[in-house]
């Protein structure tokens, strides 16, 4: 991708121990702006020349992820002209179209509880 990509996540992290890992593993792409973790939320912020899909991907492997928002990251050089505001939406309709692309191709993965139920006998002479 050729542009800044702003992507927030929300991970289910249990302890500091997993939120260590999980900047250690997101901070291994190339590209990474900025990186910021919200520990009250559980919320990562990554930003810089990345792609979304694949650091969701990697996230996933290890801990259960839902995006919360993608788009272009927002530059501070307070000029502001249409042609960059077309270019911008131009953008987010690409990553929305991502997102969608990668929701049909990667669902939620659905978790499954096996509880054993032992059952206890009364007999005596087992």
């Amino acid at each position: 991708m050729g542009f800044l990509m702003k992507l927030v996540v929300k991970v289910e992290l249990h302890d500091d121990r997993d939120r260590r890992k999980a900047m250690r593993v997101v901070s291994s792409f190339e590209g990474i702006g900025s990186l910021a973790m919200d520990s009250k939320d559980n919320k990562l912020t990554v930003s810089g020349n990345i792609d979304p899909v694949k650091v969701v991907n990697k996230l996933r492997k290890s801990w259960h992820t839902e995006i919360v928002s993608v788009g272009a990251a927002k530059e501070d050089d307070g000029k502001k002209d249409e042609g960059k505001k077309e270019e911008g939406k131009k953008n987010d309709d690409q990553v929305a179209n991502l997102v969608k692309a990668y929701q049909t191709y990667y669902p939620m993965p659905i978790t499954y509880y096996y509880v054993l139920h032992e059952e206890t006998t009364s007999c005596v002479i087992c």
